[in-house]
Order: C-alpha cells, then sequence, then structure tokens
C-alpha cells in the first residue's frame, strides 16, 4: 500500500540533502568521460578513503591535495603515493583480514597510510601519540596488527609491544641509522603505481581509540560514515568546495579524522603541520590563505593567552570557520575568540562513540555562552532520566544520541547504553526553551553535597569567568560531613594573582551555597590529554600531593603542585 507520509518524507530528506550538497558547491557539472569514471570509482570503492581520493584522482588529478612541511601533494600523486604504498604492504602480509596500526602525528604519511590500508581492505587502528608505553602494548596486544606504521620518535613507546612488522613513517635520523627497519618512503619507492586491487567484500574499518582518561583505551570502529553524515555537518557548519583547511587537531582523534574524510567530499585542500603551536598555528592559516581552521578548544585557550600584539599582527580574514570539537569551551573563550577573530566559530558536541550530537553556530555561542548547540540534520537528541522517560525542557538527565555514525561497540567487547535506537554519550545535560543543549558534565562525574546534586562543569564554567582565571577543574572528594564535597584546582591568567578566599565569594555571588568548593589548589597547568581532555584521574590521584595556597574551609592543609604542568600540556597538545 502507498504511504503519503513516508514518501513525503523521503522526498523532503532528498531535497533536503540536495539543498546542502548545492550551497557547498559539491554538486555541479562534470564531462560525460570524468562523470563515467568518477561512477565507476565510487560504485568500486564506495566513498572511504579508498574510494574518495580516487574519486579526487579522476576530478581533479593536479588540484593540491595536501601541504605539509615537506610541500605539496596532487591528488594524482598522494593516490599514486598510497597505491604504491598498498603494493608494498601486501607483500608484508597486510590484507582483508589483517589490520595495520598508526602512531604518526599530522603529515602526509598519516593520510598515506590510511588510504593504502582502506585500497587492501585492511583495519586501521589509529594510536593516541600520548599514550604511555604500558597502554599502547596492552591496546596492540588486544588488537592483534599485523604492521605498526609509526613515526621514528615513538619508537622506544612502543619497544615492549608484541613482535609485529615496524614501518617508520616520518624519521629525523640518517636512514644509516635506522637498522635496516623499513620506511612509509622506502616502501612507497618500492612499489608500484600501477598496482591493482579488488575491492574488499567488506570496508576497512577505522578504529578511534577512546581517551583512555578512565583506564585502557577502548577500540571503537568508524565504518559507517557516508554523505548523510557529511550533510549533517554541513547542514550547521557552511564549509564550501575548494577551501583551504588548517587541521590542527590531531587526525587520530575523532573531530581530525572527521574533517580529512570530509575533504575527500569537499574537495578540500589540508593543511598540516605535525606539531601544535599557538603563534605557530596563526602563522599557518595566514600563509595558506586557510578559510577553515579546526582545532579542539584547549589549542583556542592557548592561541588566546598570547600577547595582544601577537595577535593582531596576524591577517586571519580569510578564515571564515573554526571549527571546534574535544571537549567544552570553558567560560568565555568563544566570546574571546570571536571579538579577536569574528564570528567565525563552531562548536561540535559528541563522543568517540555517538560522533556528534549538537554544533552551536556563533550566533548561538554569543546568545547562549556555554552552549553546545541544536542537533545538525538527521540527529536526534533526547535527555532521559533514569527509567529512560524523556524529561521536561529544562530539566536535566542522560544524553542520548542518534544518528548514522553511532558505532557497534568496543573492539574488545562492550557497548554503550541504548534506549530505543539512541546511544548514551556519557553525559548529562538540560534543553533551554530555545531547543539549544547544555552539557552540564559527565554522568558519572555528578556529587550529592549534602543531600544536593552537583555537576562540576557548571562550578568549572563560573570560576573561569573570573578575570584572573585562566582554567579550572573540579572533583569531587569524600567529606564526613556532607558526604561529597569540591575540590578545585585552579590555573590562574599569567601576571594575575587571586586567592581562594575571592574564589569562593565570586562562586556564592553567582551558584547556589552548596556548590561552593570548600578547597582550591593552585597549579601551573592542567593534567591533558593529546585531544584536550582534562585528565581527571590524574588530578584524583596527584591531588593530595598538590600545594594549596592556604587553607580550606574544612581546615584541611593545601599541598604541593608540580613543575611539569606546562611541559605536560605541551606534550599532550602536539599530537
Amino acid at each position: 500500500m502507498f504511504n503519503a507520509g513516508r514518501s513525503t518524507g523521503v522526498v523532503s530528506e532528498s531535497i533536503t540533502k540536495l539543498r546542502v550538497l548545492g550551497s557547498t558547491g559539491i554538486v555541479r557539472p562534470y564531462s560525460p568521460v570524468t562523470l563515467a569514471r568518477l561512477g565507476r570509482t565510487l560504485q568500486q570503492w564506495g566513498v572511504g578513503p579508498a574510494g574518495g581520493f580516487a574519486a579526487l584522482a579522476v576530478r581533479n588529478p593536479d588540484g593540491v591535495a595536501l601541504v605539509d612541511e615537506l610541500g605539496e601533494l596532487t591528488y594524482r600523486e598522494l593516490d599514486e603515493r598510497a597505491t604504491a604504498l598498498a603494493d608494498s604492504m601486501r607483500r608484508l602480509g597486510v590484507g582483508p583480514d589483517s589490520g595495520v596500526a598508526l602512531m604518526a602525528r599530522n603529515h602526509r604519511g598519516f593520510v598515506e597510510a590510511t588510504v593504502a590500508a582502506a585500497k587492501l581492505g585492511a583495519d586501521l587502528l589509529y594510536l593516541n601519540t600520548a599514550f604511555a608505553g604500558p597502554q599502547l602494548v596492552e591496546v596492540l596486544e588486544r588488537e592483534g596488527p599485523t604492521v605498526v606504521i609509526h613515526d621514528e620518535e615513538f619508537t622506544g613507546m612502543l619497544e615492549d609491544a608484541a613482535d609485529v612488522t615496524r614501518v617508520l613513517a616520518w624519521v629525523d635520523s640518517d636512514p644509516g641509522a635506522l637498522g635496516g627497519t623499513p620506511t612509509l618512503e622506502g616502501l612507497v619507492a618500492g612499489g608500484s603505481t600501477s598496482a591493482t586491487f579488488s575491492p574488499p567484500e567488506k570496508p576497512s574499518r577505522i578504529i578511534i581509540l577512546t581517551s583512555g582518561t578512565t583506564g585502557t583505551p577502548k577500540g571503537a570502529p568508524r565504518n559507517k560514515a557516508g554523505i548523510d553524515d557529511a550533510v549533517a555537518l554541513l547542514s550547521r557548519i557552511p564549509m564550501k568546495r575548494g577551501w583551504t583547511c588548517h587541521i590542527a587537531a590531531p587526525l587520530f582523534h575523532t573531530w581530525g579524522f572527521a574533517h580529512m574524510a570530509l575533504s575527500m567530499l569537499l574537495e578540500t585542500r589540508i593543511v598540516l603541520r605535525r606539531k601544535f603551536d599557538p603563534e605557530g598555528c596563526l602563522e599557518a592559516c595566514a600563509e595558506s590563505h586557510a578559510d577553515s581552521l579546526v582545532v579542539i578548544p584547549v589549542m583556542l585557550q592557548r592561541i588566546m593567552r598570547l600577547s595582544s600584539q601577537t595577535l593582531d599582527s596576524y591577517d586571519l580574514s580569510t578564515l571564515k570557520v573554526v571549527a571546534a570539537s574535544g571537549s567544552s569551551l570553558p567560560g568565555d573563550l568563544a566570546q574571546q575568540w570571536m571579538d579577536q577573530f569574528g564570528d567565525n566559530l563552531y562548536n561540535t558536541y559528541g563522543s568517540t562513540e555517538v560522533a556528534y550530537a549538537t554544533i552551536a553556530n556563533p550566533q548561538e555561542l554569543r546568545e547562549a555562552p556555554g552552549t553546545a548547540g541544536r542537533p545538525p540534520h538527521g540527529a536526534v537528541v533526547r535527555i532521559l532520566d533514569e527509567d529512560g522517560k524523556e524529561v521536561p525542557t529544562g530539566e536535566t538527565g542522560r544524553i542520548f544520541v542518534g544518528n548514522g555514525m553511532l558505532f557497534e561497540g568496543y573492539t574488545g567487547g562492550g557497548n554503550k547504553d541504548m534506549v530505543d535506537g539512541l546511544m548514551s554519550s556519557g553525559d548529562v545535560g538540560r534543553f533551554d526553551e530555545a531547543g539549544r543543549l547544555f552539557v552540564e558534565g559527565r554522568d558519572d562525574e555528578m556529587i550529592v553535597s549534602g543531600g544536593e546534586n552537583v555537576f562540576p562543569q557548571e562550578v568549572e564554567d563560573c570560576l573561569t569567568r573570573h578575570e584572573a582565571v585562566h582554567e579550572v577543574a573540579c572533583i569531587g572528594v569524600d567529606d564526613e560531613e556532607y558526604g561529597k564535597r569540591l575540590k578545585a584546582f585552579v590555573v590562574l591568567e599569567d601576571g594575575k594573582d587571586v586567592d581562594e578566599d575571592t574564589l569562593r565569594e565570586h562562586v556564592k555571588s553567582n551558584l547556589a551555597r552548596y556548590k561552593v568548593p570548600r578547597e582550591f589548589v593552585f597549579m601551573d597547568e592542567l593534567p591533558r590529554n593529546a585531544t584536550g581532555k582534562l585528565l581527571k584521574r590524574t588530578l584524583e590521584e596527584e591531588g593530595a600531593d598538590a600545594r594549596s595556597e592556604g587553607t580550606g574551609d574544612d581546615g584541611s592543609d593545601g599541598a604541593a603542585a608540580g613543575d611539569g604542568g606546562n611541559q605536560q600540556e605541551e606534550q599532550d597538545v602536539n599530537a
């Protein structure tokens, strides 16, 4: 029987897709010959890394695909190098039933290894460059890759890994000092650019690791991305075909990978730098006349700590979109960025498991600081109580998400909570009357203090808005009288000074009394991982050893803050 409602919905969906894709410049005419070749390529290989970059080599072979510290690569050169690399990797035993682990910074080798693995039908495991050696060994033993491709600088971290074939990606030493270890460049030179491959029965999986902030990192496969998911992001972030995009976020992170994948559709000229440096990021955008910049929020924080003279010295007038994701935007960071560089900031909320949930555009970030925005096209977000029932607008509950990129379960087993096809993001939040989402914290971080529910993020945002405070982390600690109480770890702005009594009064003036931290610890830097996420577990473990200025309300003495914070953040964000 004809279903008029369903038919109308399908037509409406198709119109929306065409409108979004048309507005980006993706939908445009091609010659019959090019169109036929594109059709064959995409029919065989799909829209994943193998098919996506092969299609670009067909429709724009001489266009610049990528710019890194080694120079430029055209789409033809990138596809040919990936083909030669795949040919050599095939001789190393890589195929449809095997895996390739990749531990590399942002450079051409990362992209080439991804495309080569996809051509062979192998799964590709992205390793976080800031993980500790024992974590890496555990992950490699669990996932069992055939080959590990890594930058030379990470050789020591992988020393205790099981016997596995290694390939060096970025090499800093003289080739004669590598002890016979094959290099990615050598494999490219030794392979054939005209080698042929049969499309695998099932496409390669991209396995992205969770942050590992609560234990051994878990593998979350990414193998369902397609046009619909690109439409979702582009419905809220107005990126266009042919732009130049500086991807500063780590490519191994969900957000960096998403924009590498999006570049295949948008024919984007990708600009990469191996290590993030605040001024270097501005320099890369200015020199390349970048239209878009992809970052994690801690990168924006570090940029905004530069002097006004330095910030004013870079012309970023070509920058139309700054796409941020990976953690919340603390305090007034969004307003500070836009006051300096214009209203070009878009913040995406999601997780490794659910990918994207909501996107906040510049207007929303201006009107409702702290909002995570609204769901993009095709995404569904619900706020549910502990019984799985939707809560009224304005009330706090667990955030559940539905879209086309929900992962299918961790590689080591297990999944996130599901309710009616929607997946838990692991956070709690609420919608306001305008339909904007506000994320209030992790669902496992809420504390009950004196019978009242307290979410650390609300207190963190309040403290960050004090002029002397750069960033804050709050955790719950045991308290004999109240059950739990908040302990705040504070990093001050350069040259600023404030005592804990002043900060306590600041919170008391803006929030309920039971939300006021009873103890403050002043630190040089907060510990973060390579994707900018705060390592609260580290604070919990080391908090007792950190030095507090003065004494908390509970009479406890503070402890010494280590001096390695700045070095830690430098290392982590440089992934």
